[in-house]
């Protein structure tokens, strides 16, 4: 059990409410760094199923925001804080692509959510219901993990 397990239950909270994943993982952590719940959710809306284009999972992206969040850098002359927030981009990014299979949304799902029909079959079998759920925990718990060894 880590410090993080109430935001990985924030975070599949907030999905089941019926934010998108992005949202859901973003707004479940960024509170403790600083931006509101309400911040997050708008800054992570246009990130969910990919994009829209399947391409990233939003689970994803959202964890991924929230690592620039807390580790990145904000001075281009900062070669260390680049140099942990790329190691710590591609650790997320490659632990949630080896549980899972993939990072990439279309794959996951097996429908590519750019298309209007396929978007409608992956809803209508429920994908977004009971798989994407499942997402958005694996990406928080490996986010949770990833902020607790960095000690943040």
């Amino acid at each position: 059990m880590t410090v993080y397990d109430d935001r990985v239950m924030k975070a599949s909270e907030l999905f089941r409410k019926g934010f998108q994943c992005s949202q859901a993982v973003f707004a479940a952590f960024a509170p403790g760094y600083g931006l509101s719940e309400e911040q997050a959710l708008r800054i992570g809306a246009g990130f969910g199923g990919g994009m829209c284009k399947g391409e990233v999972c939003g689970a994803v992206t959202g964890a991924l925001m929230v690592i620039g969040l807390v580790h990145g850098h904000d001075d281009p002359e900062d070669a260390e804080g680049n140099a942990r927030v790329k190691r710590l981009t591609r650790e997320m990014m490659d632990r949630f692509s080896g549980e899972n299979g993939s990072f990439v949304c279309r794959d996951l799902l097996g429908y590519d959510l750019s298309s209007d029909g396929e978007s409608r079959i992956a809803r209508d079998t429920g994908l977004f219901t009971e798989f994407c759920p499942r997402m958005v925990i694996s990406a928080s718990e490996m986010l949770a993990d990833i902020l607790e060894r960095e000690g943040r």
